[in-house]
């Protein structure tokens, strides 16, 4: 008899890529979800996982295998919420994503409430990239996800995920203190032209923002130093070395040596909290729902500095 916790490992590995990824997700080590596989290999008499450069692959057998897994796992899913809204509170385990601003800014104060208001709740955070969640959520990876979007960038949410605006989050130019900016109340962006920008790496939103509006105000930004955090950016600023668009949310103080303009129009991204349809019904995506929404206003109103 196939055991569901290593078909639920396998469908891990699939969705999400490599051996360690999966582990994450599922909370486990990379040795246990190692271990979960080589065992249903036994048990299957069947070669599952290739090694390929220094990552894995899956075999056909295993792409098989894999789609039972999801019949499975969607069927136990199903009984869960069925008795978890019998109950009606929320309870067992639910997996969030949430990317790196939201994971810092929002989500301690969103999983401090759910704990203490609902103890049957077992919610767990991972940090996901936004343009990841999407398909996490959709392909029942995760249970709920955190994400935002621009307006150069509207978000596309495929069919079968539902959605909720949770807020928007406001963006400000830093720019060290020394820089003829830093007196300003604010800066149109037309005025941005010759700037050295601080930036986060191409493919991420913030950097396509940044290119594309510059770009229809009519200047070429000059990207010269990249980085993924935002407190990096932050720091790279308070060196003397740039400009940089920082959102908001989870940016911490600022340190001296940077100064706050805003911009002219302010650039708002907004956040959303994405969910499968099918698990709707479910208590726990509720009030993880709600919640969310009722922690943004507190998190918004924060001081700057």
């Amino acid at each position: 008899m196939l055991d569901l916790q290593r078909l639920r490992a396998l469908h891990a590995v699939s969705v999400h890529g490599t051996v360690g990824a999966a582990a994450a997700a599922l909370g486990y080590t990379p040795s246990a979800v190692s271990q979960q596989i080589a065992k249903l290999e036994r048990e299957t008499r069947t070669v599952l996982l290739e090694r390929e450069g220094r990552g894995v692959r899956l075999t056909p057998e295993a792409h098989q295998l894999v789609d039972t897994a999801k019949e499975l796992l969607a069927i136990v899913e199903r009984a869960e919420i069925e008795m978890e809204e019998r109950r009606g509170v929320p309870s067992g385990r639910l997996s969030v994503a949430a990317f790196a601003s939201a994971a810092r800014g929002l989500m301690p104060a969103v999983l401090a409430d759910l704990a203490v208001r609902h103890p049957a709740l077992d919610a767990r955070l991972t940090e996901v990239d936004p343009h990841l969640s999407v398909d996490l959520v959709a392909k029942g990876a995760v249970d709920l996800a955190v994400v935002h979007d621009w307006d150069v960038a509207p978000l596309s949410v495929p069919a079968g995920v539902g959605q909720a605006e949770i807020g928007d989050d406001h963006s400000t130019l830093l720019v060290p203190a020394g820089h003829a900016f830093a007196g300003r109340e604010s800066v149109r962006r037309e005025e941005l032209g010759g700037q050295r920008w601080v930036c986060q790496p191409p493919g991420r939103v913030c950097h396509d923002w940044l290119v594309r509006t510059m770009r229809a105000a009519g200047h070429e930004p000059e990207i010269v130093h990249q980085a993924d955090e935002n407190p990096t950016l932050v720091a790279l600023v308070a060196g003397g070395l740039g400009v940089c668009l920082v959102p908001r949310l989870g940016r911490g103080p600022l340190p001296d040596g940077v100064a706050e303009v805003r911009l002219d129009p302010t650039p708002v991204r907004r956040l959303y909290a994405l969910w499968r349809k099918g698990a709707a019904r479910r208590p726990a995506i509720a009030e993880a729902v709600r919640t969310l929404q009722e922690q943004w206003p507190k998190v918004a109103a924060q001081p700057s500095r």
